[in-house]
């Protein structure tokens, strides 16, 4: 018998409208792709984060490692009704707020062109600079892994700096704050604090965000392949995500 947290875990129940939903965008939401930007944003993505808000009262948000201002050059208008967290928890903004964001360490523009510049000559190597973040993405050459996370931990611990790995790609970020952490925020405050909270994600920087779900007495649903995981409900990819979300909607 395999340890619990390796079983494939069954898919969530259908949503009831007295939940808080925190969704994770890549891999979740949207495809992944072979460049960070290359990424299909559908009109029906855009209606049914709309739907969503106003099925649940609001409680709805958005809990990426991307920028808040990549999140909005993606999905525009859709966000309007729904919070939003980025850079792993380091940026939020409630629905129709201000965005709440520190400032860029000196060290992390440092870092990012040291990687610039190691992977120059790199076609296969990606980076993607973050507000507060800079990643390797080594999708098109899994034989620069290594190599981009011995770069990034070289800078780790300056200035605040973390490591964060991911799918394909190597992240150094502010610290101080991670998607658990910034859930965990949003259900102490209205209209969170009124629903259930559930976490769709797929990738391991979305554990920490299983794990507060968890703690708050609500579930985490893990997007793709069963693994070793703190959620507790699975749906097999993002095609099921969106049917799921849209009958809920």
């Amino acid at each position: 018998m395999p340890p619990a947290e390796l079983l494939d875990l069954r898919p969530p129940p259908a949503l009831d409208g007295d939940e808080s939903l925190f969704l994770d965008f890549d891999g979740t939401l949207v495809e992944l792709a072979g460049a960070p930007d290359a990424i299909v944003v559908d009109d029906a993505l855009r209606d049914l984060l709309i739907r969503l808000g106003e099925r649940l009262d609001g409680r709805v948000a958005i809990v990426s490692g991307r920028s808040v201002e990549q999140l909005d050059a993606f999905l525009g208008d859709a966000l309007a009704g729904v919070a939003v967290v980025g850079s792993h928890g380091a940026e939020t903004r409630a629905a129709g707020g201000a965005l709440v964001v520190p400032d860029r360490p000196d060290a992390l523009a440092a870092a990012e062109r040291a990687l610039v510049d190691h992977f120059a000559d790199r076609g296969g190597v990606v980076i993607e600079r973050k507000s507060l973040g800079v990643a390797v993405h080594y999708r098109h050459q899994p034989e620069a892994e290594a190599e981009a996370n011995d770069l990034v931990a070289r800078y780790a611990g300056r200035a605040g700096l973390v490591a964060q790995p991911g799918k394909m790609m190597a992240e150094l970020r502010l610290g101080g704050a991670d998607k658990g952490s910034a859930i965990a925020a949003l259900l102490q405050q209205p209209p969170f604090a009124a629903g259930r909270p559930v976490f769709l994600g797929d990738d391991v920087t979305d554990e920490d965000g299983f794990r507060a779900v968890a703690a708050a007495g609500g579930a985490g649903v893990l997007v793709g392949e069963a693994r070793a995981t703190a959620a507790t409900h699975r749906l097999d990819g993002v095609a099921a995500v969106r049917r799921w979300l849209a009958a809920a909607a």
